[in-house]
């Protein structure tokens, strides 16, 4: 438990951060699962494998830019889901 008011306030402001960041990860990672899918998936047309490719790769960016994931972490994941859709 803290012992000062400074203390309080920086767990209070971790506490809120967390939860914010936990919610983008968690969005990042639908959207990454969403676009595997898609590639994998032989029902779904290639059109529509790059709009969830598109999609995942902006979530991606966005939290990277917000700091909630590093950027070569981003750039990573990106990289390798482009490869797997140029590879269908």
């Amino acid at each position: 438990m803290p012992n000062n008011a400074s203390a309080e306030k920086r767990m209070r402001q971790e506490q809120t951060r967390r939860l914010h960041n936990r919610s983008v990860k968690s969005l990042v990672k639908t959207q990454v699962t969403k676009a595997r899918v898609a590639i994998t998936s032989t029902t779904v047309n290639a059109e529509d494998a790059e709009a969830a490719v598109r999609a995942a790769v902006s979530e991606l960016d966005r939290a990277a830019k917000k700091g909630v994931i590093h950027k070569n972490n981003a750039a990573r994941r990106k990289s390798r889901l482009m490869k797997q859709l140029n590879i269908k």
